[in-house]
């Protein structure tokens, strides 16, 4: 055996069986048993009986699990691994669970594993973010190269791409114009909006975090933009010809006359962050203000907007 073989690290992985209203217990009962990490997947993963679970961006996810969950803790040692095995199997929490498999885990590049994970995302056949460690996709035009980071907006979420759908099938919106990105996190969809051909871009979070990773980004993707907290940017009135808010249902809700309030005469509203059972309360927020309709959906998220007469 060569000395690479000799220096790999043997760790052990506990996979169980446990139907969703254990989730939550069995993993925080892995954890205080020396798990070093602990992982939730569907048991029905690429079946006819696969669930989605999103949760809203930002927010935790709506369970802690599917109907019936994988629950994998991965241990140091397989003598940790056998202890929290059979210290499980005693509890009574864990009679409607079952152990899968013990199985050998060789230590690996985490760092390529996880880069492994975030591959290209298409928007558009021209259209697409890519990471920075990924090839250029054939045919792309337009590319965003962007990497998973704190800020939310990494073109993986249904709401991020609906908006990027948007903007990149309403070009002659943007040409030369005024745009406002609210909630802008990673800056996603305004580096989309200058690559679209927006003239100014103002791009507005509560989070500093969120704000230094749009310019960072921006930076990253050569576009020029404004990024700054509400008190940092003054946006006027009625001076946006699209505005872009990618947040959440209730914020939305209460930002309405804020938010329509920065629009143009002939100018548009793109709102996302909506489940498809938020539209009638999305609408009724911004009748006042702007009649509302559903633009995009997926995977039960919508996207809505309007447009100022």
């Amino acid at each position: 055996m060569d000395e690479a073989a000799q220096a790999l690290t043997i760790m052990y992985e506990l996979a169980l069986l446990c139907p969703e209203d254990s989730v939550e217990i069995v993993s925080e009962a892995l954890e205080a048993l020396d798990a070093l990490s602990v992982s939730v997947e569907d048991a029905d993963a690429a079946t006819p009986m696969e669930q989605a679970l999103f949760g809203e961006p930002g927010m935790p996810p709506p369970k802690a699990g599917w109907q019936r969950s994988v629950i994998k803790g991965l241990f140091a040692t397989k003598e940790i691994a056998l202890d929290a095995q059979s210290t499980l199997a005693a509890q009574d929490f864990f009679s409607q669970s079952k152990m899968l498999v013990l199985s050998e885990v060789a230590d690996q590049d985490w760092v390529r594993l996880t880069q492994s994970q975030f591959a290209p995302v298409e928007i558009t056949p021209e259209f697409w973010i890519v990471p920075t460690w990924h090839d250029k996709p054939a045919g792309a035009s337009k590319i965003i190269t962007l990497d998973p980071g704190l800020a939310f907006g990494t073109g993986t979420h249904p709401t991020t791409r609906m908006c990027l759908r948007w903007i990149a099938h309403n070009e002659a919106a943007l040409q030369k114009q005024r745009v406002l990105d609210y909630g802008c996190g990673s800056g996603i969809l305004a580096i989309g909006a200058a690559l679209y051909g927006a003239a100014h871009i103002d791009a507005i979070d509560i989070d500093e975090a969120a704000v230094q990773s749009t310019r960072d980004n921006a930076a990253a993707n050569q576009v020029s933009l404004n990024a700054g907290l509400p008190n940092e940017i003054p946006a006027s009135p009625n001076s946006y010809q699209v505005v872009l808010a990618n947040i959440l249902a209730t914020p939305l809700k209460v930002l309405a006359p804020l938010l329509t309030g920065h629009i143009a005469p002939g100018g548009h509203l793109v709102l996302a962050g909506i489940l498809d059972r938020q539209e009638d309360e999305l609408k009724a927020a911004y009748a006042p203000h702007i009649q509302l309709k559903v633009l995009d959906s997926e995977d039960g998220w919508i996207l809505m907007g309007g447009k100022i007469d």
